[in-house]
């Protein structure tokens, strides 16, 4: 048996499967026959407030650990904490340090996305800096797919099969009356369009797919955009528009920027954006005098539990476990990532990589895989995007709905 505990705590916004990552670390640490696993009640903000629990007490059946596999939203809670600069900060980073002592913690996992990779890289760097032997280890996860150095991130399989299902099923939709109508779906993604590049994947032999798509690593014309949408709807009567929450204009200012002037920031200073379909709508109704909706999917990209995709569940969970078995080895200040060893078959490797490289930096989506007109996606993409969407976590239900875990705490 190992000598002293583990620790995990889930940070960030959620994803349909962060919690297949968190049952890989318990079983992993399981496995490895840790005597306590805890788990931080809402991140490091909660630990801070010494509040966490024991992981045994929910997890006590195979069964229980499946069923946290298929529950949607961060079972252990959440948080945006930014921790202060040094030496300035040295106060928090000191206080929490005493907290994992006394619990006698050696490795401290968290699973995020960027702003918790800065969590990983602050806290193991001060670790060394003290000389503390607790290892500190991040485990990806972001349905916005942005997280550097890794081929993908766990949540984005299924947050794209999410959105693929979902424009299908509105373009089946807007067929319904014949009459010219547009509909704008407005899909997360500030600085990045990977999710909004899924919508690329309704496309197939039963469907037409979207007709327009739009990334932030394009600049976007309003003008162009209306005039496309006007031609189009001369040769079909409805259209189905995907587009990034975080579009922007050649100055580089949000095209829903009037709407944002008021916005709240969260802790690491990101605007909370909102408005980016409406705004086009409204320009739709306006210039070319046409019925136009805005589609705003907003979170449930994020928690639609129901419609995972298995390959996603699998690979979160094997991450959870990678990461306590590289932490147990002595690894520290590092991020399980993924590296894509071919598309068919798909394979990939989990290893992983230094956290000073990750935390903080944006991956987009290749310029490449954008076609030159900036409207859609190439077959690249898809190539790289279809193995991620593959297969059903198929939810357990009861009385005709879907079944989750709730902690104990």
């Amino acid at each position: 048996m190992h000598k002293g505990n583990i620790i995990v705590g889930q940070s960030g916004g959620p994803t349909a499967v962060i919690n297949a990552s968190l049952a890989g670390v318990f079983q992993g640490a399981k496995d490895a026959g840790i005597n306590k696993i805890y788990g931080m009640c809402n991140g490091v903000e909660g630990l801070l407030r010494e509040e966490y629990v024991d992981l045994s007490d929910s997890l006590s059946s195979p069964d229980a650990i499946e069923l946290l596999k298929r529950t949607p939203s961060s079972f252990l809670g959440s948080c945006r904490y930014k921790f202060p600069n040094l030496p300035e900060g040295e106060a928090v980073y000191r206080q929490l340090f005493a907290i994992l002592e006394k619990l006698d913690i050696q490795c401290f996992i968290y699973i995020g996305g960027n702003d918790s990779m800065d969590t990983i890289m602050k806290l193991s760097a001060y670790a060394e800096s003290i000389g503390s032997s607790i290892r500190f280890m991040g485990v990806p996860k972001t349905i916005d797919n942005d997280l550097a150095e890794t081929d993908h991130t766990p949540g984005y399989g299924s947050a794209a099969k999410f959105v693929a299902t979902t424009m299908k099923e509105l373009v089946c939709d807007s067929k319904v009356y014949n009459m010219d109508a547009v509909a704008v779906v407005e899909l997360m993604g500030r600085n990045a369009g990977w999710l909004t590049a899924a919508a690329a994947l309704a496309g197939d032999a039963d469907c037409d797919g979207a007709d327009l798509i739009y990334l932030p690593e394009r600049a976007f014309d309003t003008e162009d955009f209306l005039s496309r949408v006007d031609s189009l709807r001369k040769e079909k009567h409805t259209l189905v528009v995907a587009v990034s929450e975080g579009l922007k204009n050649k100055n580089g200012q949000y095209i829903c920027e009037e709407k944002l002037k008021d916005a709240k920031e969260d802790a690491f200073g990101h605007k909370i954006l909102n408005g980016t379909a409406a705004y086009l709508v409204a320009q739709i109704r306006e210039k070319l005098g046409i019925k136009a909706r805005d589609i705003v999917l907003n979170t449930t990209q994020r928690c639609a539990a129901h419609l995972t995709s298995l390959q996603d569940v699998e690979e979160a969970f094997a991450a959870g476990k990678k990461a306590v078995g590289v932490a147990l080895s002595g690894h520290t200040g590092e991020m399980v990532r993924f590296r894509r060893i071919q598309d068919e078959p798909y394979e990939i490797q989990l290893e992983t990589y230094d956290i000073r490289k990750i935390a903080n930096a944006v991956k987009a989506v290749p310029d490449s895989w954008i076609n030159e007109s900036g409207t859609g996606m190439t077959e690249e993409f898809i190539r790289y995007c279809r193995p991620l969407i593959q297969g059903e976590a198929s939810p357990v239900m009861r009385n005709g709905l879907p079944c989750h875990l709730s902690l104990r705490r």
